[in-house]
C-alpha cells in the first residue's frame, strides 16, 4: 500500500553527469560505466539522479524522449531506501520533463514480480499494454506500461489495461 510511503525524505532531482556515474553503477541498475558514459551523450536521453541531504545519489532515472514519446529505461533507488518516496520523486521528476518536451506518451517495462514498481506506476496513472515473455536475461516477463498525456494540459488522462497480466 502506498500509505506507508514515508513523505518526509528530502530528496533533490537533477541532472546526471559524468562524476555521478559511478554512484549510480554502485545503486546495482545493471548499467555499466561505458552505457552510462555513453547515455549522456545521447540528445534524447534524459538522466536524473536523487540525492539525499549530503548530495549522496540515492536513486536514478533514465528516460529516452524521442518525438511525442518518452521510454523510461530505468529507475533505481538504493535498496535500503525503498518505499520511502524517491522512486515516485523520480518518476514525477520525468513526467515533468516529458510534459516540458510535449510527450503524449510515455511507456516502460517492468518485471511481472515488482509489485511495489507495478502497484506505484498504477498509482502514477499508467495501465498495461502487454506481456513480453522471458523479456529479461533470467527469463521473468515484463509487463509493458503506458501513460497518456493530455497534449494541451500534459496530465495524465485516464487509460484502461488492454491485457490482464495475471490471465497471459
Amino acid at each position: 500500500m502506498l500509505s506507508d510511503v514515508d513523505v518526509n525524505v528530502n530528496v533533490k532531482i537533477d541532472a546526471m553527469g559524468a562524476a555521478d556515474i559511478p554512484a549510480v553503477v554502485a545503486l546495482g541498475s545493471g548499467a555499466t560505466t561505458g552505457q552510462l558514459q555513453e547515455e549522456l551523450t545521447r540528445p534524447w536521453a534524459l538522466c536524473f539522479v536523487a540525492r539525499d541531504s549530503s548530495a549522496r545519489v540515492i536513486g536514478f532515472v533514465l528516460t529516452w524522449h524521442v518525438t511525442d514519446e518518452l521510454h523510461i529505461l530505468d529507475v533505481v533507488v538504493e535498496a535500503e531506501l525503498r518505499r520511502r518516496g524517491i522512486g515516485r520523486a523520480l518518476m514525477q521528476h520525468a513526467l515533468t520533463r516529458a510534459r516540458e518536451r510535449s510527450a503524449v506518451h510515455v511507456y516502460l517495462e517492468v518485471r511481472r514480480g515488482n509489485a511495489a514498481a507495478i502497484r506505484l506506476y498504477r498509482a502514477l496513472g499508467f495501465f498495461t499494454l502487454a506481456v513480453r515473455k522471458k523479456y529479461y536475461p533470467d527469463g521473468e516477463d515484463a509487463i509493458e506500461m503506458a501513460a497518456r498525456m493530455d497534449p494541451d494540459t500534459g496530465q495524465i488522462m485516464p487509460g484502461r489495461d488492454e491485457v490482464n497480466p495475471e490471465h497471459v
